[in-house]
């Protein structure tokens, strides 16, 4: 088995909620500080109990300096893993109630601290703005209008979470439709919960860029070869998959098989609070555990950057340094990319 450094294999980070990849050491002092339990984020064993316990995380974080502290460390964490482009998944409105101005205020203070964090740690950062799929479709058309108000200022891209049982995409179109309408990529999440015909929704109405997990499109094949063939990203969570039981097994998982079939694919960590796999250690079981070869895993690590919203810069000088990688395995940590350059895409 090869022993090139996966850390110093330049990577985008795709699929990670904000709220759910705070440092377990964060959450625990934040909630002795705040005098409230600390939810128990390592029994995770359903989507339902999942969807509970996030909420009450959210509830730790209730200042600016909340906030500016998770963004900050969830961007160091990005670097730690080589990460050289993070498009962190962010909802204002969880938050919003807590500050007088609201869910802007929110995105303001996490686009601050996205840009200073990432000058400090040297990877680029952009915002993907989620609406919640089971939330009245009002609420989705404020959100669509607040990340297309900040295209271009740091939001980068919209997506829709939660359950997709029995919340199809349908009634977004709209939403979405606004967001591609100001530049931002579109990237739902499906066929997670729900099968292959959520993909083809998310296809065929969202006019999606990138697909949030997308894993069970294994189970049609006229639907692989459309991603195939117009190279439409599924940001795969290995770990998450496995432990909410969207797949049996790692062994199991369907990510060889994607790749095989010409698919492109992200590697993510989705929500490492909860599931304790980070995006470093999503690449080193990806090779330790799939099996997968140092030119398949360059292959994940190349479609994260060019399915990504970083500059044209950044993506050409991260290929670059994944050509190096491939070839002596030797590229030093440092990265290609600096700064928050999102706007050359």
């Amino acid at each position: 088995m090869s022993k090139r450094d996966l850390r110093s294999l330049p990577k985008a980070h795709l699929h990670l909620h904000l709220e759910g990849a705070m440092r377990q050491s964060t959450l625990i002092e934040r909630a002795a500080y705040y005098g409230v339990p600390c939810p128990p984020v390592d029994v995770i064993s359903s989507f339902t109990e999942f969807s509970q316990i996030y909420n009450v995380v959210c509830a730790v974080l209730r200042t600016d300096e909340d906030l500016r502290r998770l963004v900050r460390e969830v961007v160091e964490d990005a670097a730690i893993a080589g990460a050289i482009w993070l498009e962190a998944a962010v909802r204002p409105r969880l938050h919003g109630a807590k500050f007088g101005g609201g869910d802007r205020e929110v995105l303001e203070i996490l686009l601050d601290e996205a840009r200073s964090a990432g000058e400090e740690f040297g990877v680029g950062v952009g915002l993907l703005m989620t609406v919640d799929r089971t939330q009245p479709l009002e609420v989705a058309w404020d959100e669509a209008a607040l990340a297309a108000a900040y295209s271009g200022k740091g939001v980068v891209s919209f997506g829709l979470a939660n359950d997709e049982e029995g919340h199809p995409p349908d009634p977004f179109i709209g939403p979405f439709d606004m967001a591609r309408g100001a530049g931002l990529l579109s990237c739902p999440h499906a066929g997670e919960l729900d099968g292959p015909r959520s993909v083809w929704s998310a296809l065929d109405l969202l006019g999606a860029d990138r697909i949030q997990h997308g894993i069970r499109a294994i189970e049609d094949p006229l639907l692989v070869n459309r991603l195939a063939s117009e190279s439409i990203c599924l940001d795969v969570c290995p770990t998450s998959n496995v432990l909410l039981k969207v797949v049996s097994s790692m062994a199991e998982h369907p990510l060889p098989f994607l790749l095989d079939a010409g698919v492109p694919c992200s590697l993510n960590a989705d929500d490492p609070l909860f599931f304790g796999a980070t995006l470093l250690d999503e690449y080193e079981i990806s090779r330790e555990v799939l099996g997968l070869s140092d030119e398949q895993v360059a292959r994940i690590a190349k479609a994260s950057i060019e399915s990504s919203a970083a500059s044209k810069y950044t993506k050409a000088a991260a290929c670059e340094g994944i050509t190096a990688w491939l070839s002596d395995g030797s590229l030093k940590q440092g990265g290609p990319a600096r700064g928050n350059d999102h706007t050359d895409r």
